[in-house]
């Protein structure tokens, strides 16, 4: 959805009843798909009390939303610890080697991981709503063509990584930490080859709810890693590169498991047929979806690293960048599950509207976005009980403490929007919206967020406190742009634009090598 066709879409309420009759049973494929089709029927059956209606309906969806997002939200805990372990093991080998780790983890590996991701996405979009439509043969098509897409942007990624040191030190980091970052950096290198594999993946199989593998997968691969870092760094005495190099090696036994279960699993023979030579057509088309995907995830990452960037030069730095590194800190454990959300609204979405099920759509957001926002609102409220002694978790610093206690009304906001903000973005990739909220993004973050949080924080002396006010307040308008847009949206509407997109970009083709 691009920013002129959205008014034409936010024309009907959610739930209205839909013009478009549901699927009967025998169109179902799957499981699943059953479970999506007795949605439809029970939220169009107006024979059915409402109450009763909607008690039928939620279960069912609530059922459907947690075995989607409970090995979600596992898989990116797992993907965090993974780093952050890596990170604790550097640690250890001296202050030098910490700070190169951080700078390596949380600068430059967080923008690639969030531009593939991002690219990523438009998988999320293609094959969710493809599976729903029963198009099968296009999801394998579709990962293919993905992976060519983030192979060739990690080849530009890999000219950055090369060049770190440079570019650090042109960004104002020492030279002898930019020389020990670049060295670690370094070893990451082939992370970058293994993310345009593995988000790819990841989506084809969240496509086809298939989520639990990748779980199991991400599991077994966190004690490997912890054990060959051991080994590595301390055994062998290979020091950061070592970190950095079992670090990817970690990611390259996660996309071989993977695969290895696509090729071998009875569940995804219909939808990947071999490779094909279609992967290397409409490469334009599908970029900038691609494109717009990561432009959309990437101002979100990048706007929390400007909060801490614009930290750094209040005149008592050291002091508002720990604090606000254990706020984030602690919301970026709680964010975890919203990605889980993310990911379970944007399958849910997707499948329903390839499957022509506009109700089904419109009732997933509803339940997902409660459900995500009640849990959100509990872990902010006993944030805000355990304001006083939260900190004491990280640093014995009473100064710190005392500064984090500050933040924490701030924190629960933050944690509060993390409840709906990601689940709504979720819904955008399941629908294609992404160069939409790319533009309210821009408008909402950058016009608006930056700035505000900039004056609060310089002008009016308010600190760390005014920047991520402002900031905030940039995620409060967006926040309440989606829901509207979200909960306006003529979902039938939707389902017609899911169908064009897929009859758009449907292909026939005989593959290059079979199973």
């Amino acid at each position: 959805m691009d920013s002129n066709s959205v008014h034409d879409h936010v024309s009907q309420p959610l739930l209205i009843p839909s013009e478009i009759p549901p699927p009967s049973i025998t169109q179902s494929f799957s499981s699943n798909h059953e479970s999506n089709g007795e949605l439809e029927r029970i939220l169009s059956d107006t024979s059915v009390p409402l109450l009763k209606r909607f008690g039928l309906a939620t279960w069912i969806e609530f059922k459907l939303l947690f075995f989607l997002a409970a090995p979600a939200v596992i898989v990116y805990l797992i993907n965090y610890i993974m780093s952050m372990s890596t990170q604790i093991f550097s640690g250890h080998l001296g202050n030098l080697e910490l700070a190169a780790a951080s700078l390596g983890n949380t600068g430059i590996q967080v923008f690639a991981y969030g531009l593939m991701l991002g690219m990523g996405s438009a998988v999320e979009t293609l094959c969710g709503q493809a599976y729903g439509a029963q198009k099968l043969e296009m999801l394998g098509i579709y990962l293919q063509r993905s992976t060519v897409l983030l192979t060739l942007a990690g080849v530009i990624l890999t000219v950055i990584y090369a060049f770190s040191k440079p570019i650090l030190i042109f960004l104002g980091e020492s030279p002898r930490i930019a020389s020990a970052a670049s060295l670690f950096v370094f070893g990451l290198i082939p992370q970058i080859f293994a993310y345009a594999i593995n988000f790819p993946i990841q989506k084809f199989l969240q496509a086809q709810s298939i989520v639990a593998p990748s779980a199991y997968i991400s599991t077994a691969t966190l004690f490997i890693h912890i054990l060959l870092s051991w080994v590595v760094v301390y055994k062998i005495g290979l020091g950061l590169l070592g970190a950095s190099l079992v670090l990817s090696f970690s990611w390259w036994i996660i996309v071989i498991a993977q695969f290895v279960y696509i090729v071998k699993s009875e569940k995804c023979k219909r939808t990947w047929r071999g490779f094909t030579v279609q992967a290397f057509s409409g490469l334009p088309e599908f970029f900038k979806l691609s494109a717009a995907s990561a432009v959309m995830l990437c101002l979100e990452t990048w706007y929390f690293q400007i909060l801490v960037l614009l930290a750094g030069l209040l005149p008592n730095p050291e002091i508002a960048l720990d604090s606000l590194s254990i706020c984030t800190t602690v919301s970026g454990w709680v964010f975890m599950i919203s990605v889980g959300f993310n990911a379970a609204a944007s399958v849910r979405v997707s499948n329903e509207l390839g499957a022509k099920n506009p109700k089904s759509a419109s009732f997933s957001v509803l339940v997902v976005t409660l459900i995500s926002f009640i849990i959100s609102a509990i872990i902010a409220l006993v944030v805000l009980a355990l304001r006083d002694v939260i900190s004491y978790v990280f640093t014995e610093g009473e100064v710190v403490a005392a500064a984090v206690s500050d933040l924490c009304p701030l924190l629960s906001l933050a944690i509060l929007l993390n409840g709906i903000q990601p689940v709504l973005s979720g819904v955008a990739v399941g629908c294609g919206w992404q160069t939409f909220v790319a533009y309210v993004n821009v408008g909402c973050y950058y016009g608006i967020g930056i700035p505000l949080g900039s004056v609060l924080g310089f002008y009016f002396n308010f600190g760390a406190k005014g920047i991520w006010l402002g900031m905030l307040g940039g995620t409060v308008l967006q926040t309440i742009i989606l829901v509207w847009v979200t909960f306006r949206t003529d979902w039938n509407k939707e389902v017609e634009e899911a169908a064009k997109r897929l009859n758009k970009w449907e292909d026939k083709t005989e593959p290059l090598l079979k199973n």
